[in-house]
C-alpha cells in the first residue's frame, strides 16, 4: 500500500474518533440535534472522511471500503447542499454507518 493512503486512512480513522468523541455520551439524538457545534463539528469530519475517501479512490480505485463511492457523495452533498442535510441523516451515518468504516478500514491496515 502506497504511503499517501495510509496516511488518508489514517485521517479517516481519526475524523471517525473525533465524530465517537463529539456525539452526546448518552447517544441521545435529541441533544445531538440541539447541539449546533457538535452537529457542525461532525458534518466537518464527514467532509474530511469524504475527501479523503476520493483522494484514495483516485489512487487505489479498486481499494476494498464499504461504500466508498457513498462517501464521497455525502461529503459532496454536506459541501454543495448544505441546505439539504438533515441531523437524522448525519445521526444515521454517524451512529450505524461509520462503525463499519472503521471496521473496514482498521481490517485494510492490519493487511498492510
Amino acid at each position: 500500500m502506497q504511503e499517501e493512503i495510509k496516511v488518508w486512512l489514517e485521517d479517516i480513522e481519526k475524523a471517525i474518533s473525533e465524530i465517537s468523541d463529539f456525539l452526546p455520551e448518552s447517544r441521545n439524538f435529541f441533544e445531538f440535534q440541539n447541539d449546533l457545534k457538535t452537529k457542525r463539528a461532525v458534518e466537518r469530519n464527514i467532509e474530511i472522511i469524504g475527501e479523503a475517501m476520493y483522494r484514495i479512490l483516485k489512487v487505489q480505485p479498486d481499494i476494498s471500503i464499504s461504500d466508498s463511492k457513498k462517501i464521497i457523495d455525502t461529503r459532496n452533498r454536506i459541501i454543495h447542499g448544505y441546505d439539504s442535510v438533515s441531523d437524522d441523516v448525519i445521526w444515521l451515518i454517524a451512529i450505524k454507518y461509520l462503525p463499519i468504516l472503521e471496521n473496514d478500514i482498521k481490517q485494510l491496515r492490519r493487511k498492510n
